[in-house]
């Protein structure tokens, strides 16, 4: 989705009050009636309101649902992107908005400077953009939203303020996140982290070194209460040469980004979540830069992991143990009870989260090219109570592995380069079709 701002500039106090108007309506109101908009906007003339709707529809930020049953608005992306950054200019947040540097299933991030010159990164969540596989699997996701009144917008807002939470509290707590600033609606301000997504990498200086140091990230997260549940080389970034301070041995040379879908360890799939980010890491490291480690009983050292430690990599109920709440101060799915909108959120995370597994919301396996043993094994999460790494199945999940990685290529460089094959629901999102 394309960000343009041209229009900001010409628009009026008046304009920006009718627009928060539709805003707050659209919180029970699919279409807003446009005399509540009126009303919820304070504007004193009807007919003032009236030309303030006409020029925001012109512009995209609001559109009139057509063969309605009476005469509404709703809200657009395009209005939600103005009014988040109308809010972040006027706190000094932001100052100017440069190019695009990366666009993804889930979100859009931009490189953004506040009034002193210094780059940042704004993040804008998309939730709801894109299918995760196919259409098909994206029908849910319209039913469940549509039933319980909540759109996708409400969705992304939800998402952008949990992820800002959790990099807040970690960032705090020394754990390698980007520095948070500010957040609006489905937008996030963090710093900017000069290096690259560790997909790229093929060569370290010292590979067990890193991998020690992201093994036992996972561990120093849970054991504060959280699983990040996507810890994979899409989401780490590692940091340039030029920007690793020799001298600071807290500066482990990479970054952790993307936290909305974390979970308490207390949440019912827990060790599941935690095991699956362990094997990604163990995957990528094996496959794209041939380091295998194994288990040396010989070894005494157990406060690491790989060459010159005993274990090879972590194992839940042998490493985690709670040393930190982080869990409970940002109600992590799994801990507490939510407000309902937390719920709605939750059931997307949950399906995102099983999409990528290939489960659908009945427990069932949706890659057909599956045996019946793996079919079995990938319904019944809840009641796996051992997780392992085995060389029998090394196969089949590079396998699985390189069919994500194609579906994530295919559907970023559909967005990069256009609709292409991209249709768009009933809401107005993007969704990619076989």
């Amino acid at each position: 989705m394309k960000l343009d701002l041209s229009h900001m500039r010409y628009m009026t106090g008046d304009d920006f009050k009718v627009l928060q108007a539709v805003e707050q309506g659209s919180k029970n109101h699919e279409v807003v009636p446009t005399t509540l908009i009126h009303q919820l906007s304070g504007m004193r003339s009807m007919s003032g309101t009236n030309r303030s709707i006409s020029d925001l529809a012109k512009l995209k930020l609001i559109s009139k649902l057509r063969n309605a049953k009476y005469d509404g608005y709703r809200l657009t992306y395009n209005g939600i992107d103005y009014l988040a950054l109308h809010s972040m200019l006027n706190r000094d947040t932001v100052y100017s908005i440069g190019g695009s540097i990366g666009v993804g299933k889930e979100s859009d991030i931009y490189k953004v400077s506040d009034k002193n010159g210094v780059e940042k990164v704004m993040k804008m969540h998309r939730l709801g953009r894109t299918s995760f596989h196919t259409v098909r699997n994206n029908r849910d996701y319209l039913k469940k939203n549509s039933k319980n009144g909540v759109n996708w917008m409400v969705l992304s807002g939800l998402a952008a303020n949990k992820e800002f939470q959790f990099i807040t509290m970690l960032y705090a707590k020394g754990f390698k996140v980007p520095e948070p600033f500010d957040n609006s609606r489905h937008v996030i301000i963090m710093e900017l982290i000069k290096g690259y997504p560790m997909r790229r990498l093929r060569k370290h200086r010292n590979l067990p070194e890193l991998y020690n140091n992201l093994m036992k990230f996972i561990v120093k997260l849970g054991c504060s209460g959280l699983i990040h549940c996507d810890f994979n080389e899409f989401n780490i970034m590692i940091k340039d040469e030029s920007e690793i301070d020799p001298n600071d041995p807290t500066d482990l040379g990479f970054v952790v980004i993307d936290f909305p879908q974390s979970i308490s360890i207390q949440h019912k799939d827990a060790e599941y979540y935690f095991q699956r980010d362990v094997d990604c890491i163990r995957r990528f490291f094996k496959k794209k830069l041939k380091y295998e480690p194994k288990n040396d009983p010989s070894m005494l050292d157990t406060d690491g992991f790989g060459d010159g430690y005993r274990y090879a990599y972590p194992d839940f109920q042998r490493d985690i143990k709670r040393t930190d709440n982080l869990d409970e101060l940002v109600q992590a799915s799994g801990f507490s009870k939510k407000h309902p909108g937390d719920r709605d959120l939750e059931d997307v995370m949950v399906d995102m989260r099983n999409t990528e597994e290939g489960i659908d919301d009945d427990g069932e396996n949706t890659n057909k090219d599956d045996t019946d043993n793996e079919a079995e094994s990938a319904t019944d999460v809840e009641d796996v109570s051992e997780y392992y790494y085995s060389e029998s199945e090394e196969e089949v999940s590079e396998e699985e592995y390189d069919s994500q990685d194609e579906e994530n290529e295919r559907i970023i460089e559909a967005l990069s380069n256009g609709v292409g094959n991209l249709k768009m629901d009933k809401m107005g999102n993007y969704i990619l079709e076989d």
